[in-house]
């Protein structure tokens, strides 16, 4: 997309509706949260601490979505953990899952 000046554009990547549940869910359960979702080319949305352990997730507005190619690039070359989820809850066990993990 191109500007009227001619330069290059880029559309703001926004949060899925959900996200905001979700966020105040794992919020509620003492969890830290910060946005990564308008960091664009494939990075999860939300980064996310919680007992020492650090937990990526991807939330999609229901579990039939697809990941980006971005998303797709960005997840197949990620050497850590990252998980995608749809729900408070699924977002709450997987950030519970992890903690389990290392703890």
């Amino acid at each position: 997309m191109k500007s009227a000046q001619g330069s290059r554009m880029f559309r703001a990547a926004r949060a899925d509706e959900n996200q905001k549940t979700i966020v105040e869910h794992l919020r509620k359960h003492h969890m830290e949260v910060q946005h990564l979702h308008s960091v664009g080319k494939g990075c999860p949305d939300l980064l996310v601490g919680y007992k020492g352990v650090n937990v990526l997730l991807e939330v999609k507005r229901d579990k039939t979505k697809k990941l980006t190619p971005d998303q797709v690039i960005w997840h197949h070359n990620w050497r850590g953990q990252v998980a995608t989820v749809a729900t408070s809850e699924e977002a709450y066990n997987a950030v519970m899952e992890q903690v389990k993990k290392y703890r």
